[in-house]
């Protein structure tokens, strides 16, 4: 059943974690007769195990539905859930190039977090049709008057034109698909005009290849036609097209304004590129759409099998989920510690365990993370600056300058009782306060702070440090030079190059400390003495030993001359010095991990 352009909706729900979009999306779905009473569940867009049992949307999701309105006209609502996680902002942004429309759900007791913010000013920035909706008014601590206004404060969206809904119980549901029938436009894109459709998410499928989901923008895909990829430079024939109603249901046309499923029998992952641009031979487009700008890693660790035979199921795995994600990036790498692995980037510290979680689960593999790092940028003494993600890579002290690290604005929305606390911890992680504005009983706090103080627990413990009430987003700023050096770890008298970080100086002593006392639980005791030393250069800052297991070798001495004894022990004394010089310290996986723990504790 074809449907005029003029009667397609193309919207996404946006919001901060925990207002309520997925189970939005099922009351929608409901409404809409889209799903049968067996097929029901909550949060049912939510279908990946790992986003089901942590309770948050990680992969944007798409389904149609068809509704009759008001005005007894059917119209093909194409809905697109988002995730609200800041680590997850690339899925966000790729979501509202493919709509023309908005849900910016708030939720009427918490009012507007950090990421509502954030996400609304990804929307504003794609000239997408707001619809503020209030949503939990059934909660006794709601109060929609009051947020209502803050949206309006806030945001600049009308008071007057914001939607109470609750999608706990579905009321208020019909009113809003009427209000995206009414105020989202419809695209406009022409169907005789040359094709061009816009790739906005990808997956593996083990059968068919890489699975592409499109939104046409103008002109139309059919079965059987040969797609040109304007980016990529390759084609292929489409064998198959669908779309998600939210059940898989085969069509043989995409027209301009639809969102479907295309299969073109890609088994050559790398010819996939999120944000390419589909159009067809028989009528073909000149210039590609804009795309997405490419993401920039913010935060880096190495990701190695646990057994080096895994090597190559390590390798096509990120392949096929860099399909699914392409805000992650790897390279291959190697360490003396760990062997033959990749240093992958990621968004966020949520990003990378997701990530390594996914992997371990999806594709059946014991994985080593390194300790997360960040970009920093390295200015010699002579010639161009240069950045490094690795503490490994950081040259000589003596040939540099300085180490600038990056730097982000950090907003942070806090009940006003809290304020102290989210305060003292900003100050603790060397951050510098850039403002404060009051919106009632919250307060809107803006900080400087080094990416480096929070990529790992920092947004677990603003949430603590306020019961819950607190929410953190951000933006990188640029560089700025700090007083960092490069923490080694010697074991033996081996550094291990897995366990290098950068620190500020400040906290160079403690962190060293830590480590090395850490280390001496899980590095078993061998026949010699083993050194764990922290250094910066060739000063060492912290020391600790593992004590060597000695023989009795005096024991079928009694009594008589010392000097029997001595003789023995000296000798002992020896071999043991002998086999130090020689022997190798193996270290336990057990070891790595629990340093990389260390900052959770």
């Amino acid at each position: 059943m074809s449907i005029e352009p003029e009667r397609i909706r193309n919207f996404c729900i946006i919001a901060h974690i925990d207002h309520g979009k997925s189970t939005l999306a099922d009351r929608l779905l409901e409404a809409t007769n889209a799903l049968t009473d067996r097929e029901r569940k909550d949060q049912f867009l939510d279908n990946m195990d790992l986003e089901r049992e942590r309770g948050i949307t990680i992969k944007a999701q798409t389904v149609r539905m068809l509704y009759r309105a008001a005005d007894g006209n059917d119209y093909l609502l194409n809905l697109i859930d988002t995730p609200g996680h800041v680590d997850f902002a690339y899925e966000v942004s790729r979501a509202l190039a493919a709509c023309e429309g908005a849900l910016l759900v708030v939720d009427a007791a918490q009012g507007i977090e950090a990421q509502t913010l954030a996400n609304t000013y990804l929307a504003v920035d794609a000239d997408l049709e707001l619809i503020p909706v209030l949503n939990k008014i059934d909660l006794p601590a709601a109060d929609p008057d009051r947020v209502a206004q803050e949206i309006e404060d806030i945001v600049g969206l009308d008071a007057s034109r914001v939607l109470h809904v609750s999608a706990k119980d579905g009321s208020g549901v019909s009113e809003l698909l009427e209000a995206i029938v009414e105020r989202i436009p419809p695209p406009t894109g022409d169907r005789d005009a040359p094709t061009r459709a816009l790739v906005f998410d990808s997956w593996f499928d083990s059968y068919v290849g890489a699975v592409l989901l499109v939104r046409v923008m103008e002109g139309r895909l059919s079965r059987r036609d040969t797609a040109r990829f304007m980016i990529g430079a390759h084609e292929r024939e489409i064998s198959e097209l669908a779309v998600l109603e939210p059940a898989r249901r085969d069509v043989s046309t995409l027209e301009a304004g639809e969102v479907g499923i295309v299969v073109a029998g890609i088994k050559t992952l790398s010819d996939v590129k999120v944000g390419d641009t589909l159009t067809t031979l028989k009528n073909p487009a000149t210039e590609p759409l804009p795309g997405f700008r490419e993401t920039k890693p913010m935060v880096f660790a190495g990701l190695y099998p646990v057994d080096a035979e895994d090597y190559e199921d390590l390798k096509v795995s990120l392949e096929k989920l860099k399909l699914n994600d392409a805000s992650f990036a790897y390279d291959p790498e190697t360490s003396a510690a760990l062997g033959f692995g990749f240093r992958c980037g990621f968004l966020g510290f949520l990003h990378a365990e997701i990530i390594q979680e996914r992997l371990e689960r999806e594709y059946d593999l014991d994985l080593i993370t390194t300790a997360p790092t960040v970009r920093y940028r390295v200015v010699p003494k002579d010639g161009e600056p240069f950045e490094i993600e690795t503490p490994a890579a950081l040259p000589d002290p003596n040939d540099i300058d300085r180490i600038e690290e990056p730097v982000i604005r950090a907003t942070i929305h806090v009940p006003s009782d809290h304020l102290g606390a989210v305060i003292g911890l900003c100050q603790e992680r060397r951050g510098r306060q850039a403002g404060m504005t009051q919106h009632g009983n919250r307060v809107q706090v803006e900080y400087d702070l080094p990416l480096a103080e929070v990529v790992t627990d920092f947004h677990d413990k603003i949430k603590s440090v306020t019961r819950g009430y607190g929410s953190f987003d951000y933006d990188l700023r640029g560089y700025e030079p700090g007083q960092l050096v490069k923490l080694d770890i010697l074991v033996n008298g081996d550094p291990v190059d897995a366990l290098s970080l950068i620190v500020h100086r400040d906290h160079a002593y403690a962190r060293g400390n830590e480590l090395t006392r850490k280390l001496k639980e899980f590095i078993p005791r061998q026949q010699f003495q083993v050194a764990i030393q922290a250094a910066i250069g060739s000063r060492v800052i912290a020391r600790t030993s593992v004590k060597a297991l000695r023989k009795n070798v005096t024991a079928k001495c009694y009594g008589g001359d010392i000097t029997r004894k001595r003789k023995l022990l000296e000798k002992q004394k020896a071999g043991k010095k002998r086999m130090k010089r020689v022997g190798s310290v193996e270290i336990p996986q057990e070891a790595f991990l629990a340093a990389l723990r260390l900052g959770e504790e």
